[in-house]
């Protein structure tokens, strides 16, 4: 039977025992994963996985059942156990689930691309990253290096009782390349391009070669050289610069993570924490200094979080999170939105067709601002410059965190210094925002891909993306 039927099959079959909402969402996902090491082809793999979610609401509780089988008898009995499991949930539920409202909708949606990499043959792909890897390996003192690309197409259906029917195909490609030296277990040194995860946006084959590995990794060989008797970066209270990449990482942890709905709310209070941004705080906190303008948006081009519309039917739109350093918004889905009064901003999201959807962070953009890269070193007497994440520690409550960076550059008199290895600096999230005076204009901004966030019991993994370019902060405490 051709999804759609099924899709209306399921949807019948879960009205009919007693659901007063229900959705059904099928999933085809391939991926592509492919890794060269030191000059010789490592991990390969090809996956295809396919099959369907049912979900309903049921005297005002989730029930939720999945599986590969796409028959007809496995839909109603997906169905009914989805609405079994949804009134035995009633039973010991302290709330009600209730949802906020969309318009039904049938349309289709489709990731723009040039080059469709599933078509490009796979010694083609295993050379380019050869050729890659040789280029670190120029410089004799390199002992370790890794390059990889991974491909992902995703093809889904979506039907719910509201009268949706949504069809959208999305196409996520992604690489980067590390290496290092290492001479002993104390003394060792690592850089990466274009950033600690690589890059991966909502593209085709064509976006491997817009990163720039022919440029960039003799620069980050080099520098693995120089960080193995580089000094230690120094300890104190300083103003920094960050890289773009490190204001990803900073945009998610501290922005992303703490503004999901269902998070403020305690759905990841036993695994990953709560926020500290409550509803009561919205359209007063001062979040960030003025020039601090954050939007959630799945219509950005090129996003790993750009879609026509999310898991449970909603219109991908932009939406405020901050607003000159104001928090004003939430990412939020139907049910989180609901419970504040407000529209659900697209946030809802499944880690293939075996989940639910769970809010997630979408594409997650900080404006760019109107400073040149010299302009933001150029307003630093002494201070450190930082790029690339190392590490990062951020509390339960997404308050208090500590990051460390791969490498830095002392700033003297508004010109960058020595390199220094292994700076960190630590703050807390209003404290640290509000500490922001100056960000990179959009020639320095970059949309930059995170494909493996976790969230979530059971866990799941999300793709999401933070607009960011680098950005300057005052008096920050950095090391120990």
């Amino acid at each position: 039977m051709q999804i759609d039927k099924l899709a209306q099959l399921a949807v019948a079959e879960a009205t009919r025992l007693g659901a007063s909402y229900a959705d059904f969402r099928f999933e085809e996902i391939r991926n592509e994963n492919i890794e060269v090491s030191d000059g010789k082809p490592g991990l390969l793999d090809r996956n295809t996985s396919a099959g369907f979610g049912i979900r309903v609401l049921a005297n005002s509780a989730w029930g939720f059942s999945a599986s590969y089988d796409l028959t007809e008898d496995s839909v109603r009995r997906m169905a009914r156990q989805a609405v079994e499991i949804a009134k035995t949930s009633a039973k010991i539920n302290d709330r009600k689930v209730e949802l906020a409202p969309i318009d039904a909708v049938k349309d289709t949606y489709k990731t723009q691309f040039k080059i469709d990499p599933f078509t490009i043959s796979l010694a083609e792909k295993i050379e380019k990253l050869k050729e890659y890897d040789a280029i670190m390996h120029k410089l004799s003192e390199i002992n370790s290096s890794n390059c990889f690309m991974n491909f992902r197409r995703i093809n889904k259906f979506f039907a719910s009782s509201d009268g949706s029917e949504i069809e959208q195909v999305l196409l996520h490609s992604g690489a980067g390349a590390s290496c290092g030296i290492a001479k002993s277990r104390h003394e060792r040194s690592e850089r990466s391009f274009p950033s600690s995860s690589g890059q991966y946006m909502a593209r085709g084959y064509e976006l491997i070669d817009e990163i720039g590995f022919e440029e960039g990794l003799p620069r980050i060989a080099e520098q693995a050289v120089a960080l193995m008797s580089a000094k230690d970066a120094p300890s104190g209270v300083y103003d920094i610069v960050l890289s773009a990449d490190q204001v990803s990482l900073q945009i998610h942890e501290s922005i992303g993570h703490a503004l999901e709905l269902d998070r403020v709310f305690g759905s990841e209070r036993n695994f990953s924490g709560t926020s500290f941004a409550t509803s009561d705080k919205l359209g007063e906190l001062q979040y960030g200094s003025s020039i601090i303008n954050v939007v959630a948006d799945s219509t950005h081009p090129g996003g790993l979080a750009t879609w026509g519309y999310d898991d449970e039917g909603v219109k991908a739109r932009p939406a405020d999170l901050i607003k000159n350093g104001i928090f004003v918004g939430y990412l939020s889905n139907r049910e989180s939105a609901a419970r504040i009064g407000r529209a659900s901003t697209g946030a809802g999201m499944a880690d293939g067709w075996q989940n639910p959807p769970i809010v997630r962070i979408t594409n997650v953009l900080l404006r760019p601002g109107d400073s040149s890269f010299d302009d933001l070193i150029g307003g630093i007497d002494d201070g450190i410059y930082m790029e690339t994440v190392d590490s990062w520690s951020i509390d339960d409550n997404r308050e208090s965190f500590q990051l460390g960076c791969e490498v830095g550059w002392e700033i003297k008199n508004g010109q960058l210094g020595e390199m220094v290895k292994a700076p960190n600096y630590s703050s807390s999230t209003v404290n640290f925002w509000n500490a922001c005076d100056a960000i990179g204009d959009s020639s320095l901004w970059t949309l930059w891909g995170t494909p493996n966030c976790g969230k979530g019991q059971p866990s799941q993994n999300g793709r999401t993306a933070q607009g960011a370019a680098p950005c300057r902060f005052r008096q920050i405490k950095v090391g120990a």
